[in-house]
């Protein structure tokens, strides 16, 4: 008879959930394209942050990402390039901010440059924290019952749904906020806010080691 797969207390999918919720780089992708594009655009980017996920997790089963793991160069490569891209998207932000284009109405105000699905696509490839995850953690909490990778695809799976939920609440709550944050004020200081935490993800990125 068939068992379903057991999870250890370590490998518990509570470990999924938490970095999930955690805010960091993608997070931060989502809310700017939210509260600029609205709630289309929004859920766009997750979708693409979800490819992402997805991405990562065939490397990590087929093995690939453990050269990444083991190569000092490549995983300072993928630091640097998720460095820039936020940083620039940080930059990006100040730069509308600047130009006075937060006191357009929300409804006319042009869309952010870029597609916002490849956009999440790219956040989530270059992000460290999900490197690290994929290439180091998750093979360790592969499910019991299971042969190693088809335990580490149903937590990939698993992972890739928690997130499509999780930050898909997300733009939908900013969403139904938009009006607020559709005000000129408001808008020009969220500009800031969001460029200043991206540029700051940028930051730590680049000088956190490997």
């Amino acid at each position: 008879m068939w068992d379903w797969p057991s999870f250890s207390y370590s490998s518990s999918p509570g470990v999924l959930a938490v970095l999930t919720v955690v805010p960091g780089p993608d997070m931060a992708v989502v809310t700017k394209r939210a509260l600029a594009s609205g709630r289309p655009d929004g859920l766009r980017t997750v979708g693409g942050i979800t490819a992402g996920l997805l991405a990562w997790g065939v490397l990590t089963v087929v093995g690939l990402s453990a050269v990444l793991a083991a190569s000092a160069t490549a995983c300072t490569v993928v630091k640097l390039a998720g460095a820039v891209h936020l940083g620039f998207l940080g930059a990006q932000a100040l730069w509308h901010s600047r130009r006075g284009r937060s006191h357009a109405p929300a409804q006319g105000a042009p869309s952010p440059a870029g597609n916002p699905w490849r956009t999440g696509l790219v956040s989530d490839l270059f992000n460290p924290k999900i490197a690290v995850f994929y290439t180091g953690l998750l093979p360790t909490l592969a499910p019991s019952g299971l042969s190693p990778h088809a335990g580490m695809a149903l937590l990939v799976l698993l992972h890739a749904a928690l997130t499509l939920v999780w930050l898909g609440c997300h733009v939908t709550l900013l969403a139904r906020a938009r009006a607020f944050f559709a005000r000129p004020a408001v808008r020009r200081a969220m500009d800031r806010v969001t460029g200043v935490v991206l540029i700051g993800f940028g930051v730590k990125v680049a000088t956190t080691q490997p």
